[in-house]
């Protein structure tokens, strides 16, 4: 695995819950959460967008309700 240079999110505060975000020269895009930083989720610069636009649509919502 490439060695990878971690940004931390601008929404994120000083606190705890930071998201980190980085990216290869294969336009691999890789997310961690600063609680658990061995966790790694892979993903493309195309489903990451359909994520975003979705979650910002409102699309998203019904999956935080129990």
């Amino acid at each position: 695995m490439p060695t990878l240079h971690w940004r931390k999110s601008s929404y994120s505060s000083q606190g705890a819950n930071c998201l980190y975000i980085s990216s290869t020269d294969d336009a691999t895009i890789r997310l961690r959460e600063s609680d658990d930083p061995d966790t790694i989720l892979t993903t493309t610069p195309t489903t990451l967008r359909a994520l975003i636009r979705s979650a910002k649509a409102g699309h998203l919502d019904h999956l935080g309700k129990a």
